[in-house]
Parts: structure tokens; sequence; C-alpha cells
């Protein structure tokens, strides 16, 4: 039997994903209203493939409020999301929380792994204070991807593993959960995992500020990034699966806490890391790049304007709105009249008075003087442009993604604009 210790994000697909090869799942959560949606089959995540999974996989996984139930198993996970302040700074207190509840339960026997993300240093100061009767400690990094989290979940590309002693084996019942999902494992010390997980993601962030620098000196100089694409990926160097796609910053707010950690760290420790305040500059002026272009080309003039935005959520496939840049664009643009539709991502609240939720895409677009596509959903991929300019009142679109196929706006009279495009 294996155990799920926090059932956000994280600890659900994982869960999930474990009951897919074959495992008895226990995954407890403290919150009793939560387990009670769960075992109604009401999850509070949006990701593709999770319900038709949970679907097949069902029998297998007991969603639970009960800790003692975690007494049957000899592996267990903590898998709860380590959520971010304004500062995207972790706060660990809800993880530090959940752990003292849930020691005693633990068989002393059980090999236990944490999956939440942690500053560098803490697995080794959890693994000096805990109780000698326990068994061992390790921690493993998880590289879920909003929106692609059931794919990199049931089908990872390696694991991670952080462990007191890496030349050590690895006790029999993590060995073999590891070995059923089939791909490399990576054993290396505490803090070198750790650290890993950052390193992954300020790589991701590297190739992401590069991409917006590069796109927008395309529109200054009237090149166009997508066909320069093409060419980097062919590069043995760079490779087909970079991000290599202008975007409106950094958001979801997990490398942003990964840079806000990285620096914290040089900044305590004495190293150079002139490099992240570079990254968060690029981001900011990403982030913005839709609003310069409404500003410029339409409220400077029209301050009341009627826009439609498609797309609220920070990303395509997820809900999450964490540092969206849609949201932060209809909190600038108060005294427009904004009508928005998202097919995941729910405003509750009057938070946003200048904004209408649309039950549609099309039904944003009626008389609206613009549309800005502010997430790259697939199901706005289909959208024909002739249609989207017979019910517009004007003809700007902007469209930092390039979701509308840019030849079909132009010919349906469109003022179509992209990122890096000239």
């Amino acid at each position: 039997m294996i155990g799920f210790i926090g059932l956000s994000h994280l600890g659900l697909v994982y869960s999930l994903a474990t009951a897919s090869k074959g495992f008895e799942v226990v995954a407890y959560d403290p919150d009793p209203t939560l387990v009670e949606r769960l075992g109604r089959g009401d999850f509070p995540i949006e990701e593709p493939g999770f319900r038709e999974l949970f679907s097949a996989q069902a029998g297998r996984l007991r969603y639970t409020g009960d800790a003692s139930l975690l007494g049957k198993c000899d592996l267990v996970f903590y898998s709860m999301d380590v959520a971010t302040n304004a500062q995207n700074e972790s706060d660990t207190g809800p993880l530090e929380a959940l752990l003292e509840r849930t020691q005693a339960s633990i068989p002393g026997n059980a090999c236990t792994v944490l999956l939440s993300q942690v500053r560098p240093g803490t697995t080794r100061a959890l693994a000096s204070g805990r109780a000698k009767d326990k068994g061992p400690l390790y921690y493993q990094v998880e590289t879920l991807v909003f929106g692609a989290a059931v794919r990199r979940a049931t089908e990872p590309e390696r694991f991670i593993v952080g462990a007191a002693d890496p030349e050590a084996p690895l006790p029999p019942s993590y060995r073999a959960w590891l070995e059923a999902f089939g791909c490399p494992v990576l054993p290396m010390r505490y803090e070198s995992a750790e650290l890993a997980k950052i390193a992954i993601n300020l790589f991701l962030v590297s190739s992401v500020s590069t991409t917006n620098m590069l796109a927008g000196l395309c529109e200054a100089i009237g090149a166009d990034w997508s066909e320069i694409a093409p060419a980097l990926r062919l590069d043995r160097r760079i490779g087909p699966h970079a991000y290599l796609k202008p975007g409106l910053g950094i958001a979801g707010g997990n490398l942003e806490r990964d840079i806000v950690t990285v620096r914290a760290l040089a900044g305590a420790h004495g190293t150079e890391a002139g490099l992240v305040e570079a990254w968060l500059a690029n981001s900011a002026d990403a982030r913005f790049w839709a609003l310069r272009q409404v500003e410029e080309r339409l409220t400077a003039a029209h301050p009341r304007a009627r826009i439609a935005v498609w797309g609220l959520a920070y990303k395509e496939d997820t809900h999450s709105l964490k540092n969206s840049a849609s949201i932060e664009l209809i909190r600038t643009l108060t005294a427009c009249d904004i009508h928005a539709y998202d097919p995941a991502a729910k405003i509750e609240g009057p938070s946003l008075p200048n904004l209408t939720v649309e039950p549609t895409a099309l039904a944003t677009l009626d008389q609206a003087e613009a549309l800005l596509i502010m997430t790259p959903w697939r199901e706005f991929q289909a959208a024909d442009p002739r249609q989207v300019r017979a019910r517009m009142g004007g003809t700007l679109v902007i469209d930092p993604y390039g979701v509308l196929d840019g030849k079909a706006a132009k010919a349906a009279g469109l003022h179509h604009l992209v990122m890096g495009r000239g």
C-alpha cells in the first residue's frame, strides 16, 4: 500500500498516476470537505486526461481524512503543493503543520518521500530531526507542468532522488515504485536534488527570457520570430523541445518562486546572481506587451472602449490565475468595458467591476473595438477570423501567441498583432 499526504494539485495527480501503475493507494488530506468532494469525483483541478484516468483507476484509489489508514503503508509521499505569497516566496507553514500532524501515523519501517518543493537544506534538517525508530527519508524532484501534469506524472523523463547517502541501495518499496515508471533514476545528495528542481526551472526561465527579448527585436526591425525558431530547434545545442514561443512573461508561481529563492540564496551566501534581475525585468516587460499594444492603438484615443478578452488563466489547460497577465491587464484598463471568456478559469467576487464574463468566446465580440487573445487555448485556434470580424465593431486583434491564422485574419480585414512579428 502506498500513501499520499496532502491532496492539492501535486498529490491528486501523483496519487492517481501511482494507481495507474497498479498500486493500491491511500490518499489522505486533513480537510474533510475536500475529501468528501473527491469521494464524489468532484475535483478542484483542471488537467487534460485526469477525469478519464480516474474513471479507469478509481478502484485502486481511496481518498480519506483518517490518518490512521496510513499505518498500512510501506511507502508514503508528502505531496502538498507549497504555495507562494505576493512576493513569490514559499510558505512552508502548512507543509510543516502537515508533517507534524501525520508523523505518528506512519509506520516505523515505512519509507517517506518528500515531493513538496522546499528550499535547499530543508530535507537534511528534517532527516536530522527524525525519530530513530522511523524509516529513511528521501526528497524527490517533481517536474509537473500545469496543463500537462497527467502525462508528465505517468510518463516521466527521469526521477531525481535526494538521499542522505546516494550510494546506499533504495528500500525495496521505493525501488519498486520507481521501476514501475520505466525511466532513469538519478540518486544524489539532498541538497543537489533540491537545487536540481530550481536549476531546471531557471534554465526554462533563461529560454523564455531570451525568446521574449529577441521577439521584441523582431518587431522593431521587421523580422518574424516564427521564421527563426525552426532554425534554433534544428541546432543540437538547443533542441526540438526548447521553449522558443514568445509569451507574456513568466507566470504561474513556480518559476517565479525559484527565481526569488536563488536571489535569496545568492544574497545569503555572497554569490553573484545579477542575471536574476535581468530575468525579472524581462518578464515584467513581456507581461505588459498586450497592454502596451491596446493603449497605443486604442485606449489612448478611446479610454472607455469595449474590449473582448479571450483567456483569463495564466496559460492554457489550467484554471490557475496565479500572476496572470490577463488579469493584470483587466485590472489596469479600469475605464474599459471588458467582456471575457475562459474555458476553465473562474472569477469570483466583485474584484474586477469592469469585467463581464461571457458563456462563449464569440459572445464577447459583439461591438467590441478590439479582441485580445491572452491565453492560447486550443479552442480559440478553431475560431473563424471572418466570423470574428463580422461580430466585432472594430478590427484590432492583439494575439500575442499567434493563435489565429495570420493570413486568414488579414484576409478577413483584421489588424492582427503577434509577438515577435514585425
